[in-house]
């Protein structure tokens, strides 16, 4: 198995992506990865995905007199 380029992931990250090193080093490999762009771009989000997202996940309305000035959230 290879090791590692961790001279070449630096660069990327902090000469390409213009990572602070704190940044660069709070990051998993999936989230570099997908900064990289190495996995490409995501598939578009089609309409039957989306509805059974809106249905696990609602939109719930504000109770009302409990608003806080921050729009009832």
């Amino acid at each position: 198995m290879a090791g590692i380029d961790w001279p070449g992931l630096m660069r990327a990250g902090l000469l390409g992506l213009h990572l602070r090193p704190d940044e660069f080093w709070r990051l998993t490999p999936v989230e570099l990865r997908t900064m990289l762009g190495v996995d490409g771009p995501a598939a578009p989000l089609g309409r039957a995905r989306l509805e059974e997202l809106a249905r696990a996940f609602p939109d719930r309305a504000p109770q009302t007199g409990t608003e806080v000035g921050n729009g009832g959230y």
